[in-house]
């Protein structure tokens, strides 16, 4: 492990987000630029970078991945991706975690997820429908008072959390899969991609062998509100961190 003394800001310095990224194709992307103020610090465990301790964290982000939760035998630092995600939870630790992030804090807390789920890969943009209880929630609440009950935002997986872990908050849902948006105490995991901006589904898209331009073609048309919505949810996810950075030092 990394001495957490490392990942953890001074009083007076902006708070420190871990970032976790598991491949040079699935990077923060746009939420790099919708995380004000924090100091960024990118781990690389598909590159043998050892994962921190969760211990004094001020806040991380798990981004997505082609690789899926069982492959542990080719990415073996998937099992401590879990032990980590597990432990920010029980530390208040405020998390992001996005698609593969997402699947990874699921099963961490008893979830399940299905390798090739049965309603197929879900690709593009599509609608995410906003639960009532996504409304109250310090990260979606942003989102659903700016875009609404429906909101679009871009998707790729073929892999899908089938069952919640037991102390869940359901918080969103698609057309072809429920569980696009949930949360677990510090944590909220989203199933689908803020961060992808056009181009990156492109490459996506060429990387699957699909059609980019079919892939991509909701992208424009709403491309208002997936701006607004890294904006909403960067920003309030932003407050979560130095809210607790906050709290940490007095």
């Amino acid at each position: 492990m990394l001495d957490s003394q490392k990942f953890s800001s001074p009083s007076d310095a902006a708070p420190v987000l871990t970032v976790v990224q598991h491949q040079d194709s699935v990077p923060l992307g746009l939420l790099a630029e919708a995380l004000p103020g924090m100091q960024l610090r990118v781990v690389r465990p598909d590159a043998g970078e050892a994962l921190p301790d969760a211990d004094r964290l001020d806040g991380l982000v798990v981004l997505g991945g082609t690789m899926s939760v069982r492959d542990v035998q080719d990415h073996p630092w998937l099992t401590a991706e879990r032990e980590l995600l597990d432990a920010a939870v029980a530390q208040g630790v405020p998390t992001l975690a996005v698609c593969l992030g997402a699947q990874q804090l699921a099963v961490a807390r008893g979830g399940q997820v299905e390798v090739g789920a049965p309603t197929g890969p879900e690709r593009g943009v599509i609608e995410v429908r906003m639960r009532p209880d996504a409304a109250a929630d310090p990260v979606l609440g942003p989102v659903v008072a700016g875009l609404g009950r429906d909101v679009p935002a871009p998707s790729m997986h073929s892999d899908a959390i089938t069952a919640l872990p037991p102390e869940a908050t359901w918080l969103a849902s698609s057309q072809q899969y429920p569980f696009q948006a949930f949360r677990l105490g510090s944590a909220v995991g989203v199933q689908f991609h803020p961060e992808a901006d056009e181009a990156t589904m492109r490459r996506w898209a060429v990387a699957e062998g699909q059609d980019p331009e079919v892939l991509t073609a909701g992208y424009q048309p709403n491309a208002e509100a997936l701006a607004r919505l890294v904006a909403e949810l960067g920003a309030a996810f932003v407050a979560q961190v130095v809210d607790r950075t906050r709290l940490a030092v007095r």
